[in-house]
């Protein structure tokens, strides 16, 4: 069902702009590979408009973006704004739904239409988590599985399956769902964020679901992100303090011990920032509610589940 808006769609999509959704896009250097996506989103029938949050450290992405037609606006912090720069997008979105692509990585068409009807339709629903294909050959991406074995039981009132995690490049929001949640939070700035928005939202009384029906595509360039597996490791640790028991918080600051102690990659910086970083995540613990913390220890329970 899925497909490259840029070779065509594989589902009947209806003619026509719709006025329900908005792309957000973060980007940060990489102007070639945010024309790419700009150049997809463009060609999408839904006609999304598009929010670009440049993080970039000079004025090459503003000049080479500058007239292109599927972006309604450029939106330049002061400084990096990591993953926090989707939350300056939605704050300035007009449309009630929001769909999420990273500098590359973009929707097939019909997806975005199909993800407001759904919307639309249930009103609990506050995210949509799609299905991800990586690259130009359209390799499932390994959290697509890992959504749809996701242990937690069905619920009547939301389509698809429900998950507490998601990939932040392959998800729509509805917009009042999101900033109620607080959007991503600002302790974790880049690298796993996704979690503990999930909990979040779940803890407002929203609900998640994964609908492999929508469909993102993914081309992450051949020299990676250095570094991400630290960040990682770091936020996964700062989450539990923010959110779990404090037993939950403790293992998975002892793993991360033993990871450093271990030399494994990234984890040595990984444990020296989170311990930057704890007076403040324990100022702002907030447990989760008891049948959100439910839902993850049955994740716990089953590590092929619904969490990222």
């Amino acid at each position: 069902m899925c497909a490259d808006p840029v070779t065509g769609p594989t589902r009947r999509t209806t003619a026509g702009p719709d006025p329900r959704i908005t792309v957000a896009v973060i980007t940060r250097d990489r102007s070639e590979s945010l024309l790419r996506t700009l150049d997809a989103l463009a060609a999408l029938p839904e006609r999304p408009p598009v929010i670009v949050v440049d993080n970039s450290r000079d004025d090459t992405t503003r000049r080479a973006v500058h007239g292109h037609p599927a972006v309604s606006r450029l939106l330049r912090p002061a400084a990096n704004t990591g993953a926090l720069g989707r939350n300056l997008a939605v704050r300035h979105a007009r449309t009630p739904y929001v769909a999420f692509s990273d500098d590359d990585s973009w929707w097939t068409a019909g997806s975005l239409r199909h993800a407001a009807d759904l919307l639309d339709r249930h009103p609990r629903l506050g995210l949509l988590a799609a299905r991800t294909l990586v690259g130009e050959r359209g390799a499932e991406d390994p959290l697509n599985a890992v959504l749809a074995a996701s242990p937690l039981p069905r619920e009547p009132d939301l389509p698809g399956r429900p998950v507490l995690g998601f990939l932040g490049c392959a998800c729509v929001v509805r917009r009042e769902a999101f900033l109620r949640a607080g959007g991503y939070h600002p302790l974790l700035f880049f690298g796993g964020e996704e979690t503990l928005l999930a909990y979040d939202l779940a803890a407002d009384g929203w609900g998640l679901a994964y609908e492999p029906a929508l469909c993102a595509r993914h081309h992450p360039g051949p020299e990676g992100r250095t570094g991400r597996a630290g960040l990682v490791r770091r936020n996964h640790v700062l989450t539990t303090c923010l959110r779990r028991p404090w037993p939950v918080a403790l293992r998975a600051g002892a793993d991360l011990a033993l990871a450093a102690v271990a030399a494994r990659p990234g984890a040595r910086r990984a444990l020296r920032e989170t311990l930057v970083r704890l007076p403040a995540a324990v100022a702002r613990r907030h447990p989760l509610p008891p049948h959100v913390e439910h839902a993850a220890r049955l994740l716990d329970r089953h590590p092929d589940g619904a969490s990222r």
